[in-house]
């Protein structure tokens, strides 16, 4: 490895800032990361791999994150990425605090020349109308005395091939210099084609552009589902059908609701942001009300179910397997499984929780305890522990019913065993 002697400070220790700060190390650079939150900042001096990701724990013994908690000490650092959470509130706006305070923040610590990218997700403008004037306002020019880039984040937790290290990456920035910059600086930590935007506006659409394919594609098989299971089709037959066609189709597959910091909030910035200028995303907006639906659709079904058997949602003892957004990962945010714990509750449900990656919120210790104590089950989480149950143990259990939030259990032979099994849009 080659010593760099370019210092890097993050600001924002979490999904996105950890594993930069860690490849940055290891590509040779002396790295400072900033966070407000006291106790990610203790395991990370312990060497702790805080975001859980597997790929960084046979990085974490190469790297040296040096933690600052005064501003000041990242005053002698070169380059500076903002990594900070861009999230929405209770109805849906977008809340860009920690960015303009990030700015803020470098823009009173920094030393002339620095180079400041912003990698939080953010919608076309941002970095026009609130991170270059937080440093213009502490007396710097932009393109000469600062140069700000854009490169949107990449990240896809619990992916084995795909992390940060070998994601392709876009960047824009306001000037031909800070965009040779950036480029430059990417290139060194990311063994994939980084590509040149021509603007920054450029760099920060592309973000919500890809967030937003994904969404509307989920809402639409998502209303598929809904359809095709008043017609008796099994929705996940007709998309693996569809996907015998080599060209102009791309699976997306439905499910009791859409998780994660990405998928269910930028696409409400672009939605924002484009009513500024007098135009309503109407079909962004359809989605996003379909994908939130999903979890009270969900919970619907399984009431229906339960009622066909002569029983009541209200007293009756569901199991629900897996809490996390995400197959094989502890991350809560955004989860729709959350919403179905609250709709269920609401109904007067007994629930027995398990979900390995988040203890906090089990109150059950293991797959075996749910069983015991449920005469239905809800997954809500692919995680594979529950994919190798083995179906023969439900019927053990006397499970009488699954709703299958993920469509990932195999229906056929729960069928055949005489369980009653309902998913989504099968």
């Amino acid at each position: 490895m080659q010593k760099n002697m370019e210092k890097v400070c993050v600001i924002g220790l979490g999904y996105v800032g950890f594993p930069l700060a860690v490849l940055c190390s290891i590509n040779g650079y002396e790295v400072y990361g900033f966070d407000k939150d006291e106790k990610k900042l203790a395991r990370i001096e312990k060497g702790e791999n805080i975001v859980e990701e597997k790929y960084l724990d046979e990085l974490l013994p190469k790297a040296k994150i040096n933690v600052i908690r005064d501003e000041s000490q990242m005053k002698d650092c070169d380059i500076f990425i903002i990594a900070v959470p861009t999230p929405v509130d209770e109805k849906y706006y977008p809340d860009l605090s920690y960015v303009i305070s990030a700015s803020v923040t470098v823009a009173k610590n920094m030393k002339k020349g620095s180079l400041v990218i912003v990698e939080s997700t953010i919608n076309p403008g941002v970095c026009e109308e609130f991170v270059r004037p937080a440093f213009e306002k502490e007396g710097f020019t932009v393109g000469q005395d600062v140069f700000i880039a854009h490169c949107p984040e990449r990240i896809n937790p619990g992916d084995p091939k795909w992390n940060v290290s070998n994601i392709p990456r876009v960047v824009g920035s306001f000037d031909e210099q800070g965009l040779e910059k950036s480029v430059k600086f990417y290139e060194s930590i990311v063994g994939a084609k980084i590509m040149p935007m021509k603007t920054i506006r450029e760099a920060e659409a592309v973000k919500i552009m890809e967030n937003s394919f994904r969404d509307i594609n989920i809402a639409f098989v998502n209303e598929l589902a809904k359809s095709f299971n008043l017609m008796d089709i099994d929705v996940v037959n007709v998309i693996r059908g569809a996907s015998t066609k080599p060209f102009a189709f791309m699976a997306h597959w439905p499910s009791c609701g859409v998780g994660g910091h990405c998928i269910p909030v930028d696409p409400y910035y672009l939605i924002e942001k484009a009513k500024e200028n007098d135009f309503d995303h109407q079909f962004l907006r359809v989605a996003r009300a379909i994908n939130n639906g999903m979890p009270l659709y969900s919970v619907e079904l399984l009431q229906d179910e339960l009622n066909s058997l002569g029983k009541s949602l209200k007293g009756a003892k569901i199991g629900l397997l897996g809490v996390s957004y995400k197959a094989n990962v502890g991350d809560l945010r955004e989860s729709p499984a959350l919403k179905i714990i609250e709709l269920l509750e609401k109904h007067g449900a007994v629930l027995n929780i398990y979900d390995p990656f988040i203890p906090k919120l089990s109150n059950a210790n293991n797959v075996e305890e749910v069983l015991d104590r449920s005469e239905a089950i809800f997954l809500a989480t692919g995680h594979d522990e529950f994919l190798k149950i083995p179906v023969e143990k439900f019927k053990e259990h006397g499970i009488g019913l699954i709703v299958d939030g993920m469509n990932c259990l195999d229906k056929d032979k729960l069928l055949a065993l005489g369980i009653k099994y309902k998913g989504i849009g099968r």
